[in-house]
């Protein structure tokens, strides 16, 4: 069995074992099937890819479209690991366009992620950690966030989460409803909570987390203004907390170092 057979097969049982992730919507962009309409889809991509490398010379346009017929585009399942799975799914644009179009989603047996915003003792200050991420090669301020486990319920994540990156217990877990990170290239759903710590631990630096602090919401905005906090759960996360109500005027920053 060749490469792409397996990315076709492997295709065909992710589409039967997530349908929902495969619905056509009116207007939209049409997941097709079949042959013949793959190979349409393959043939504009590769013409797409051609265009975009030639930069106005022929000879590259003609080079780039010989290139793309050896090198034929995967269309299916590129990759997938027990996280993500890359999808190449063959579509009709709505102008009827066939092409290619990526795309990332949860495996099959994923639940919801959940990100959690600690709010520190009767004046609800906010807790930050200072999390290294690998796709960015950057230090970010952000809330505290993982992945659900399966069968575990929202509470039983929230409590997981925060004891294992900050050490700290929830007293109250409040639901903040959920967000679409990245509607554009994502199909991943994740679940936004608040809750109400007494104490903090120690960061569990052996995930990348240097240091945490507490501030006050006006801080914490006053962070995200000045670019200080760039992560999009974090925003929107403060930002529904603000919705919900959850915030008074406590001031002052206090730091935990992680040692």
């Amino acid at each position: 069995m060749t490469a792409g057979e397996g990315s076709a097969r492997a295709y065909e049982a992710f589409r039967r074992s997530r349908p929902e992730l495969f619905r056509n919507e009116a207007g939209g962009f049409e997941i097709v099937s079949g042959a013949a309409a793959i190979r349409a889809a393959r043939r504009q991509a590769r013409v797409r890819a051609a265009e975009r490398l030639a930069r106005g010379s022929r000879a590259r346009y003609w080079w780039a479209r010989l290139l793309g017929v050896v090198r034929r585009e995967r269309v299916g399942v590129v990759s997938a690991d027990p996280f993500l799975y890359h999808l190449r799914d063959p579509v009709r644009f709505p102008d009827g366009t066939p092409g290619l179009y990526n795309r990332i989603v949860p495996p099959p047996d994923a639940t919801p992620g959940i990100v959690v915003l600690p709010l520190l003792g009767p004046e609800n200050r906010v807790v930050l950690i200072e999390h290294y991420r690998h796709a960015t090669r950057e230090w970010h301020w952000e809330a505290v966030r993982g992945f659900g486990e399966p069968g575990a319920s929202g509470d039983d994540n929230v409590a997981r989460e925060l004891g294992e990156e900050l050490g700290a217990r929830p007293g109250e877990t409040i639901p903040l409803g959920e967000v679409h990170p990245d509607t554009g290239l994502l199909a991943h759903r994740v679940e936004l909570f608040a809750a109400r710590v007494g104490s903090l631990g120690e960061p569990q630096t052996s995930e990348g987390i240097r240091s945490a602090i507490t501030v006050s919401i006006a801080e914490a905005e006053e962070m995200v203004g000045k670019g200080a906090i760039t992560d999009g759960f974090t925003i929107a996360l403060l930002y529904r907390a603000r919705l919900a109500g959850l915030f008074d005027t406590g001031t002052g920053r206090q730091e935990h170092e992680a040692t």
